[in-house]
């Protein structure tokens, strides 16, 4: 069986800020072999896979010495021998090999890279893109990008509290506009906040770093941006990524920007008020992945008129999803394979919320690699929306240019998700 997989080998590689990662190589019988490299989050979900660090002094704490380990010495053994092109059988033998209900034993680190590196062998197998070997023939849409413009939270020193302030190009027609669109977008910004001497640096996924008196003028400054780059509302939006369980838990809302303590309610004020102040379409993890009762009453209020996107709320769960449906909690939900420890547990997620007419987005980590792999599952899965950070460092770069290089493989046709990738009615 030309597709049996004969090797299996990791090794410690390096992230986006300078901490040790794993990578996973796979070889086929027929010379085939794959890649995979994994993530790591700063903000992260109570209720996701963990990762396996091996704490003590070393790199403080973060060397990842084990997970490399278990991946040569328990993961290699039993994956020899099967079919690289059953993901499924191999990601489930992945599983049972941890037998922890959050990874903890192989770790999500050591197990997504492997998952990846899987199914990258599977695709040069085939002699296919993974874009291409992931869709199955069906047809495929460029995913629609939410880009980093301001970066904030635990991504920024929380130099603002709210953690990615976000362009969405709804008014593009291919994927390669949609990036000249956002390129202006964050030159406008970085220049308008140079003007203002307001303009620090960049955060950890490549937005300003900015220095701004409260969060909502982040709001006002990225609305100038857009509209100082030439575009209108209906060209270029605002996400928002919130992350509201790095500032909230128990229904108490602790800004440090606002000094101010928001429960529940005044809190769903304030993000009303900037919905109908900015054009704003999407909102991810707008209260604390405790506050049902917050995620619950945003989407009452607005989940008909924009996207409202579950993250630490969902950690890329079947059984989170459905339990957001019964519960009308949100209507979208972020798809990040790490998140959740392989391929295939990530791809039941992506089945799931299709099922339910839920939006979808694949994302990207803060901390990130050049690994190029969530532009083509973003692609291949029909997903509609991509996020990766922000339209600066080359971890954030290689994947929207990996996206331009399959738009134009796509030739005659491709096809862009635009505003047809959000979950809204425009």
């Amino acid at each position: 069986m030309k597709t049996r997989i004969t090797h299996v080998h990791a090794r410690r590689i390096w992230d986006s800020r300078g901490r040790p990662t794993v990578e996973v190589d796979v070889t086929l019988q027929d010379g085939s072999k794959g890649t995979g490299m994994a993530p790591a989050g700063a903000s992260r979900g109570s209720r996701e896979a963990l990762e396996l660090r091996d704490g003590g002094e070393l790199l403080n704490g973060l060397d990842v010495s084990q997970a490399v380990s278990q991946v040569n010495q328990v993961i290699a053994p039993s994956l020899v021998g099967m079919d690289a092109l059953d993901q499924s059988q191999a990601d489930h033998m992945l599983i049972e090999l941890d037998g922890t209900p959050n990874k903890s034993r192989l770790g999500a680190n050591s197990m997504i890279a492997t998952s990846l590196a899987i199914a990258q062998a599977a695709a040069v197998s085939q002699g296919q893109a993974l874009w291409q070997y992931l869709s199955q023939g069906q047809a495929v849409r460029l995913p629609l990008p939410q880009i980093q413009i301001f970066g904030g939270g635990a991504h920024a020193g929380r130099r603002v509290d709210i953690q990615d302030f976000l362009v969405m190009p709804i008014g593009a027609q291919s994927f390669d506009e949609a990036l000249v669109m956002v390129a202006n977008v964050y030159h406008a910004a970085g220049q308008l906040m140079a003007s203002q001497g307001k303009r620090h640096g960049v955060a950890d996924e490549g937005g300003w770093w900015p220095d701004f008196s409260s969060n909502e003028e982040a709001l006002q400054t990225l609305t100038r941006s857009i509209e100082q780059a030439g575009y209108r509302h209906d060209q270029v939006a605002i996400a928002l990524d919130v992350a509201a369980s790095e500032f909230g838990q128990g229904g108490r809302y602790t800004l440090g920007l606002d000094q101010h303590v928001y429960s529940t309610d005044e809190w769903l004020a304030v993000l009303l008020r900037w919905l109908n102040t900015y054009p704003i379409l999407s909102v991810e993890d707008p209260f604390a992945e405790d506050d049902t009762a917050g995620m619950q009453a945003f989407t009452k209020h607005v989940g008909q008129r924009i996207q409202v996107i579950g993250d630490d709320y969902l950690v890329t769960r079947v059984d989170l999803i459905d339990a957001a449906v019964r519960d009308g909690a949100c209507n979208a939900v972020l798809l990040k394979p790490n998140q959740v420890g392989t391929l295939s547990e990530t791809r039941s997620a992506m089945l799931a919320a299709r099922q339910h007419g839920f939006g979808m987005v694949v994302s990207a980590r803060s901390g990130e690699t050049e690994d190029t792999a969530i532009s083509h599952i973003a692609t291949g899965w029909n997903v509609g929306q991509l996020k990766v950070g922000s339209f600066t460092r080359s971890e954030r770069m290689a994947k929207w240019n990996e996206c331009l290089r399959i738009e134009e493989s796509l030739g005659k046709n491709t096809s862009y998700a635009g505003k047809h990738g959000l979950k809204l009615a425009l």
